[in-house]
């Protein structure tokens, strides 16, 4: 006689279409179980589902604004991506966006004259340099002291945000601004342009979009992707192997903090087109999310930020016309990130009905 039993065990190679299906499930799950939560709040779910939709992709200003928001996402999320390749856990995106864009505007703000071709380029480097410097100290502590750079990079977020309003209230800060924490304004010089007329939409969305492919090259065509997979799937058998891990962990620290920092140039270059403390409402830390729905796949990761994206500026939408917060979108972030993980354990493990003997 025989009894049936279920048992999880490890799966030798996904297939394609559960590569795909597990993210694009895991956000559709998310979305749910986020509208079952407003069901029970007793919000009119049949006029918040329409907002929601119609607020990201209803109209061009719509879409245009979605996209906007999508760009430091895309970055934030590749960051992310990148180190966590290399199982580099890099959770100081916020950090290092603000300071590429304390760089940026530092650059763009006046201090050099330059015609557009030569100036912009200068204050996406200055916001890529300063977003991978502070990067470096968190690997270096990894790499030389065996220093958790969770702690470090999340405390740094911290520090690099006090920082930016210290500058703000002292040398940085606006001289006609009336006393406000802000910098002074870009010059025109060092703005990115528009991408659709009276729309927000900037070039930095080209850039971002340029950088997802940029990675996506690096990471499956170059021999530092190799290695930077190597490190990530097995450090000991990568440095069997002749690979330098602290070496590839330096270069994808400062890859991944470089595009973090982009994130931050290009919004104050392309958006705000000065510097204040509220700049970012969490692009670094929802960037991680992105990058999980990606499953760390750098051309996947312009889609899931612009799921991300359509989800805020579809909840601001929703909030406007009904009496339901914007905090909707952090509760949806949230839960795709839980259900992503849940999801993962597909990825790696698939069940079997066992036959065993009673």
């Amino acid at each position: 006689m025989t009894t049936l039993r279920l048992r999880m065990e490890p799966r030798p190679s996904p297939s394609a279409l559960l590569m795909l299906g597990v993210p694009v499930l895991s956000a559709l799950a998310a979305l749910l179980l986020a509208l079952v939560i407003l069901t029970v709040t007793g919000a009119p779910l049949g006029q918040a589902v329409p907002l929601l939709v119609s607020g990201a992709a209803g109209s061009l200003f719509a879409v245009t604004e979605t996209l906007t928001r999508a760009t430091p996402l895309i970055f934030t999320g590749l960051a992310a991506a990148v180190a966590f390749r290399a199982r580099l856990w890099n959770i100081g995106g916020e950090g290092q966006l603000y300071a590429g864009a304390l760089a940026a505007v530092a650059v763009g703000g006046g201090a050099i004259s330059a015609p557009p071709y030569l100036l912009v380029p200068l204050v996406m480097l200055a916001g890529a340099a300063a977003g991978a410097l502070l990067l470096l100290g968190p690997v270096l502590l990894k790499t030389r002291l065996a220093v958790d750079e969770v702690v470090t990079t999340l405390l740094l977020n911290f520090v690099m945000l006090l920082f930016v309003q210290m500058m703000l209230e002292g040398p940085m800060q606006d001289p006609m601004g009336m006393g406000w924490p802000q910098s002074a304004p870009m010059v025109d010089e060092a703005a990115l342009p528009k991408l659709v007329a009276q729309m927000r939409l900037h070039a930095g969305l080209i850039l971002a979009l340029a950088a997802a492919a940029l990675v996506h090259v690096l990471i499956r065509r170059t021999a530092l992707g190799l290695e930077m997979r190597a490190v990530g799937g097995n450090a000991a058998a990568a440095r069997f192997a002749g690979i330098s891990v602290p070496g590839t962990l330096i270069i994808t620290g400062l890859f991944s903090g470089a595009l973090a920092g982009l994130a931050g140039a290009s919004e104050v270059a392309g958006l705000k087109g000065y510097l204040t403390t509220d700049l970012s409402p969490g692009f670094g830390y929802a960037g991680i999310v992105v990058a999980m729905l990606a499953q760390l796949n750098a051309l996947a990761v312009v889609p899931a930020a612009i799921f991300i994206a359509a989800v805020f500026v579809g909840a601001d939408s929703m909030s406007r016309t009904l009496a339901i917060s914007n905090y909707f979108a952090d509760l949806v972030v949230a839960l795709a990130l839980m259900c992503t993980l849940a999801g993962s354990l597909f990825l790696r493990y698939r069940l079997r009905l066992m036959r065993t003997p009673a």
